[in-house]
């Protein structure tokens, strides 16, 4: 049976589907030799060769492997670091399979991040159609405002479009800087933009929670596998 070469490439954990659109149309897929940059291409697994880099592909031999990292400060969220700066793949060596991180988080962001090579797992998990709950705790470089507290839970206008906050609540009441915030939207450093927006600066931010993923018993750093 036919599939989707993206869907293909998805199946046997070289990157998303919406990543492995991008290596498709950047010329780095072959099939039976032959250079493929076309997203509606389908091949027969069967018969068809598909190489990545050259490298032969094949989804028979992959297995699926799941690991949450709770993100320290300072490393970019990158399958491979082209400029020299830390990456967060760094942190998950000894791992016997190429897997890539589910979604991004900014160098400055901690907290729970997601590996993969299973690209259908990775879609579900980050496109917006799934609506998946992510939770921040913010802090700030200075009180909340209640008008901007009420603002973020009715909707900030960006940019790119007017987003809200699902929640929003002080950690401890007597400290307004300090917040949990819960989102699903999946925009870029989304979390920093809404309150950067408003005239305040982020001075920490950490993700506790996402698609049901906690970072409870891991240390800043570590990481373990999912079932």
């Amino acid at each position: 049976m036919e599939v989707r070469l993206q869907k293909y490439l998805a199946d046997a954990g070289v990157a998303s589907r919406r990543k492995a659109e991008e290596l498709i149309a950047q010329g780095k897929v072959k099939v039976n030799g032959e250079v493929v940059t076309e997203m509606g291409c389908k091949i027969d697994p069967k018969k068809d060769e598909v190489t990545y880099l050259d490298k032969k592909i094949d989804t028979k031999e992959t297995k699926m492997v799941y690991v949450m990292l709770n993100k320290p400060v300072g490393y970019v969220t990158t399958a491979k670091e082209q400029f020299g700066r830390p990456a967060v793949v760094d942190l998950v060596k000894g791992v016997n399979a190429r897997i890539f991180p589910v979604g991004r988080l900014d160098k400055n962001t901690t907290g729970v991040l997601m590996f993969t090579n299973d690209g259908e797992i990775a879609e579900k998990l980050t496109h917006p159609s799934y609506d998946k709950k992510k939770i921040y705790q913010v802090s700030l470089d200075s009180k909340l405002r209640q008008e901007d507290f009420e603002k973020i839970l009715s909707g900030v206008e960006l940019p790119d479009g007017m987003i809200a906050a699902d929640e929003l609540e002080y950690i401890e009441e007597d400290d307004h800087r300090k917040l949990g915030i819960e989102i699903h939207s999946g925009k870029n450093r989304i979390v920093r933009r809404i309150f950067e927006s408003l005239g305040y600066e982020v001075k920490a931010l950490d993700r506790v929670y996402f698609a049901g993923l906690t970072k409870k018993g891991l240390k800043r750093g570590e990481w373990r596998f999912l079932s």
